[in-house]
Parts: C-alpha cells; sequence; structure tokens
C-alpha cells in the first residue's frame, strides 16, 4: 500500500480516486447488449451467458428440484447462522416501519401519506468468485417486510451451470418467487425489458462490478428505477496511536478480498500505526486463499498520514467511503462529524465483517462517492410513499382565494377555473 503523508488539499481528488472505469468506458457495451436483449430476449441472455460466463444452459429458470437439492447440501451448522443472520436482520427492518401520517393544514383539508410496497422488485446477486448468499438476505429479508408481491433473483451460474446451493437455499427462506440463472449486464437488461423467462420489474437492486453498476444506471432510462449506484467495495478505517494495527490490516484486507478492483483506505494521525499496520498486512496477506485478489486491491490503496483530527474528518468526508470504521479514543467526534459514508462501524470490537453478515443493518451500500447523496438499501427503499387528500365544504371556502390568486398569478386559468366553479356553488 501507498504511504502518503500529509497530502496538500489541492491533491485530495487526485490521491481519492477509485481504480474504476468511467461510464463512459463501458457505456457502449452496456448498450449493444441492451438493444440486442430488448430485441431478442431469452436467446441473446443464452447468447451472453455462454460468452460472458461459459456455460450453455437449457433453461435459465431455477426448478424445484434444484432448490430441493440445494437446500439438502448445506449443513446444519451454516443453517442456522443464516437463520441467525436474517432474525437479526429482520429485526432491524422491521423496526423501520413508519405509520400514516395525518395532518389537517386547514379547518376542512386533511392531508396524510401512506407507504406502499414496489410490486415487482429484481434483486442482483453477485457471483463468480464469491457467491454472495448474504446479500440474498440484505435485498429479500426487507422486500418481504416491505410486503413486495414479486421478488426476482438472477445471479450468474457457474461453469456447470449453477447456482451455490446458498444462495439457493437463502433465496428460498426469503420467499423469494422466481430465480434465474443469469449474470452481468444481460440480467440487468432481463429485469429491465422482461423476456419470456424472466419478469420485468419496476425497480432493481444489488452490488455489482463496474459493468453491472453501468447497466443499472442505463437501466433507469427505460422507466426502471435502481436501488443506487453500488459498484465494487471499498473501506476507509481511521485510527489514532491507540488503535490495534492487527484489527485494522483484517478489516483492511476483508474488504480487499471482494475484486481487484475493491479500494481501502487507512486515515491515521500515527505515522507509527501506520508502519505497524503496513507491516500487519503482509503478515496476514500471505495466508489469504484470496492472495491474489486481494495483492491487486491493495495495489490501489492507500495509508494517508494526517497531523489533525480535523484534516482527518475533512479527508474521509471528501472522499464519502461506503464503509467506514473508526478506531480513535476521540470516537464521538467522528460519529457527530461524519456527512458522507454509507455505513459506519465504531471501536475495535465492530469489525465491517458484522454488517457484511449479521449485526443486522444493510451491506447493500452507495460507493465510489454516492454517499455523498445516497442512503443505503433500507426498508424504504422497498416502498413508495403516497400522499391522499379529502376537502370538505368548509375546507375548500378556507383554500380556495388562495388557490385561485396563485393559478392566476401563475397564468393557468383552467387551474383556477376548477376551483372557482365550485366556489361559486358553495356561495349560492
Amino acid at each position: 500500500m501507498k504511504i502518503i503523508n500529509n497530502p496538500n488539499k489541492n491533491d485530495w481528488s487526485e490521491i481519492l480516486k477509485r481504480p474504476t472505469q468511467t461510464v463512459k468506458d463501458i457505456e457502449a457495451t452496456v448498450n449493444q447488449i441492451f438493444d440486442d436483449i430488448n430485441k431478442n430476449g431469452d436467446e441473446a441472455i443464452n447468447r451472453y451467458t455462454q460468452k460472458f460466463d461459459g456455460v450453455s444452459l437449457n433453461s435459465i429458470r431455477v426448478s424445484d428440484k434444484e432448490m430441493e437439492e440445494a437446500v439438502a447440501k448445506i449443513p446444519k451448522k451454516l443453517k442456522t447462522a443464516i437463520q441467525q443472520a436474517k432474525q437479526n436482520i429482520e429485526a432491524f427492518h422491521a423496526a423501520q416501519k413508519t405509520s400514516k401520517i395525518e395532518v389537517e393544514t386547514t379547518k376542512g383539508v386533511m392531508c396524510w401519506q401512506e407507504k406502499r410496497p414496489i410490486e415487482k422488485v429484481g434483486v442482483y446477486i453477485p457471483g463468480g468468485t464469491a457467491p454472495l448468499f448474504s446479500t440474498v438476505l440484505m435485498l429479500c429479508v426487507p422486500a418481504q417486510i416491505a410486503g413486495c408481491k414479486e421478488i426476482v433473483l438472477c445471479s450468474p451460474p457457474n461453469k456447470e451451470g449453477e447456482l451455490a446451493p446458498e444462495i439457493l437455499y437463502t433465496a428460498k427462506l426469503c420467499g423469494v418467487t422466481k430465480i434465474f440463472k443469469v449474470g452481468g449486464i444481460q440480467a440487468i437488461a432481463g429485469l429491465a425489458f422482461g423476456t419470456a423467462s424472466i419478469p420485468k420489474v419496476y425497480k432493481i437492486f444489488g452490488p455489482g462490478n463496474q459493468f453491472v453498476t453501468v447497466a443499472k444506471q442505463l437501466a433507469t432510462k427505460y422507466g426502471v428505477a435502481i436501488d443506487m449506484p453500488a459498484g465494487p467495495s471499498e473501506l476507509l478505517v481511521v485510527a489514532d496511536g491507540s488503535a490495534n494495527a492487527a484489527y485494522i490490516a483484517s478489516d483492511l484486507l476483508s474488504q480487499a478480498e471482494h475484486g481487484t478492483d475493491s479500494q481501502v483506505i487507512l486515515v491515521s494521525t500515527s505515522q507509527d500505526l501506520i508502519r505497524k499496520v503496513s507491516e500487519e498486512i503482509e503478515i496476514q496477506l500471505s495466508t489469504l486463499p484470496r492472495k491474489a485478489i486481494a495483492q491487486q486491491a491493495i495495489a490501489n490503496s492507500k495509508l494517508i498520514y494526517v497531523e489533525n483530527d480535523d484534516l482527518a474528518l475533512q479527508i474521509i468526508n471528501e472522499y464519502g467511503p461506503e464503509h467506514f470504521i473508526i478506531c480513535t479514543k476521540n470516537e464521538s467526534f467522528y460519529v457527530n462529524g461524519i456527512m458522507n459514508a454509507g455505513s459506519v462501524f465504531i471501536g475495535d470490537y465492530t469489525p465491517e465483517s458484522a454488517g457484511d453478515y449479521a449485526s443486522g443493518t444493510n451491506h447493500t451500500l452507495p460507493t465510489n462517492g454516492f454517499s455523498k447523496a445516497y442512503s443505503g438499501v433500507n426498508l424504504d427503499s422497498f416502498l413508495k410513499s403516497m400522499t391522499f387528500q379529502k376537502i370538505s365544504k368548509e375546507g375548500l371556502l378556507n383554500i380556495g382565494e388562495t388557490i385561485e390568486l396563485m393559478a392566476e398569478a401563475e397564468g393557468l386559468q383552467a387551474h383556477k377555473n376548477a376551483v372557482s366553479m365550485r366556489l361559486k356553488d358553495l356561495k349560492k
């Protein structure tokens, strides 16, 4: 990892660059695949599955038999672990339910807000080198709580044309209605347009590589909503001289092993800690099964020394990390001061892995600095807020003239007439 000492503020944007391609680099590929799938449906999806995943499938939909076989393959202890994680995620997301909000804004004018589930949602579960069955929990548990009628899951098949049994077991546990062995851009296009096999959905959820991220963003051009731009994983740790270097190294590596385009950063007010963390990374890296992947991610990552907490907080808010770990004596300074982060982990015994799996918070979070404007997935991500109003005769008499004056000032005579006609009848 590159060590940077007291970087000049003018250089921050360059130092904090993500190791990702731009939308422009990927957009042409995504548009080509979208057009093909929009015209040719399942036939095009099968071609791209063969091209990108190296497997030819007779059917892209997971059968009941495949589901039964997957459930039988999961060890009892892992089933228990998945169920416990599900319970914690359910508890946290169920607590986010809000009741109807009702207000009489003026005498006789009742306004209220209620929430309704998004009826059809698509969830994308990355496969490849690490099939993320934990993401099934993070997306399908809140979808279930929200009351979504149709939950359609897509995930890339392995070379044998199968999905990881853990993904299938977890999907069954979470009430997923349909599962398809489709990955990458073609999965997002299938969910956006619908095919003979894959239902068209109203909103697409889930993380993925850079191609999936751009595909989701471009899907919005076709009237499909998305949760957020959520690309390669990233982590920023802030720590002072009191922090445990071995713990920090393990946290940085836990994100680095996600993929070669992941990025991890340590910001510290202690040069001694930076040195210790750097040494620990080399020690721990040598024993990792995914060493080659983590090494490439570490090459894109940085250890940044700054002189004080104020500078540290400024650079962290400028970066806007997906995951943010605080390991300092004055943790409240960072807890109260952080404005841009997807999810925050506080103290020596709160590893980011806890949020990834079982503490209860959601791990589907904005990356690439989008935490400056986007929230991570939560219960409201699967709901729509709808407003209602009912106005009595007295209410229209109370606000009618206000509406007339404002409509006339905007030059919208028909708007005014819609009120004036009623007022005239009421005043007879």
